[in-house]
């Protein structure tokens, strides 16, 4: 019987040095091997040029490399590309690149599916197949530098963990990738530049609290009223508001960062002035900013993008109150890449 080969980019440093070593081989043979899967990101053994034949010949018996493959690339009328990303198993998830005049922002992906059930998004309607291993993240972001290098002729300068899934279900994955993203024995990008966006899990916030980690926290809020989220978000029901801002007060007292709130306002269900007095209450705790996120529907008309007029009442009353608030277009409707849109349709 076949053994199963192991994942090689599941090993540390320290382990991969002790693999050569038990093999009769130097340490430092290790170290150049994790350069090849990290920083070079290879996908092959052959691939890596300074070891001898025999040494990545040993590595294919024992080892297997599980990058991900871009199935296929889509280009918006605007400029974003969307990426469908096979896994070695054959799923597949979406990552996305969104270009602006001054910067390139990877959206990416850390679940296949979703482990929640809000339910205007399109990734939530797919059943949560499994969680992304931590090189699986990392490679939809080197695969995003290399289109942003290639079609807007500078780096990756920006993260978001807004595509399929919720992070904080994948914690220990998605915190291992970024370690990896920030590492300049990786892709040394600063965490500054980096934000994982949660639908709300307060025990993971706290968690990451106590972490201390450097990266930025995005909340996707929608609504500050109990009924009203739950009735959109249903899992709001086991996380509450309460539950979740005494979360984000741990979080910002520990951290001192200030929290953004990702906020669609859909018509007939939080387009209200009760809505958005609720939303600058839970707001005033801590320094914070909410995007004003324009909704993209997802076929079935349940929910609708509210009036400008709603819009501009949003922004005027957070205006108001010192909190800083900015409007999001859309980009890449076209080619279902928009925020919600994610769902592998082909």
């Amino acid at each position: 019987m076949e053994t199963k080969k192991k994942d090689i980019r599941a090993l540390t440093k320290d382990q991969l040095r002790n693999f050569f070593v038990e093999q009769g081989d130097k340490a430092f043979r290790g170290n150049q091997v994790y350069e090849w899967l990290w920083q070079k990101s290879a996908h092959s053994f052959d691939a890596m040029t300074n070891v001898s034949k025999e040494t990545r010949q040993m590595l294919e018996d024992h080892f297997v490399i599980n990058h991900i493959r871009v199935d296929q690339m889509q280009r918006s009328s605007d400029g974003t590309i969307k990426n469908a990303v096979r896994l070695h198993d054959g799923l597949v998830v979406e990552s996305v690149l969104i270009p602006t005049e001054t910067r390139t922002t990877a959206c990416v992906s850390s679940q296949v599916g979703c482990s929640l059930d809000c339910r205007f998004c399109a990734t939530a309607r797919m059943k949560r197949m499994r969680n992304l291993n931590a090189d699986e993240i990392y490679d939809q972001v080197v695969a995003i530098d290399n289109e942003s290098r290639l079609y807007h002729d500078r780096p990756l300068s920006n993260i978001v963990f807004m595509g399929m899934g919720e992070p904080l279900m994948n914690y220990n994955n998605v915190l291992k990738a970024i370690e990896m993203i920030t590492s300049p024995e990786g892709l040394g990008m600063s965490p500054k530049r980096i934000t994982v966006s949660t639908s709300g899990v307060p025990k993971m916030i706290k968690k990451m609290a106590d972490e201390e980690v450097k990266f930025g926290l995005a909340v996707s809020l929608h609504s500050a009223i109990d009924e009203v989220r739950t009735s959109i978000m249903p899992f709001n029901a086991n996380f509450p508001l309460k539950d979740l801002r005494e979360a984000l007060e741990y979080w910002y007292s520990k951290t001192k960062n200030r929290i953004t709130y990702e906020y669609v306002v859909w018509k007939g269900i939080n387009d209200t002035q009760e809505a958005v007095d609720a939303l600058v209450k839970f707001c005033k705790f801590a320094p914070s900013k909410v995007n004003l996120i324009e909704y993209n529907p997802i076929d079935d008309g349940e929910f609708q993008q509210a009036s400008d007029a709603a819009v501009s009442m949003y922004q005027n009353t957070l205006e108001r109150n010192g909190i800083t608030v900015t409007v999001r277009r859309s980009r890449g409707k076209d080619i279902d890449a928009a925020c919600g849109q994610l769902a592998n349709k082909q």
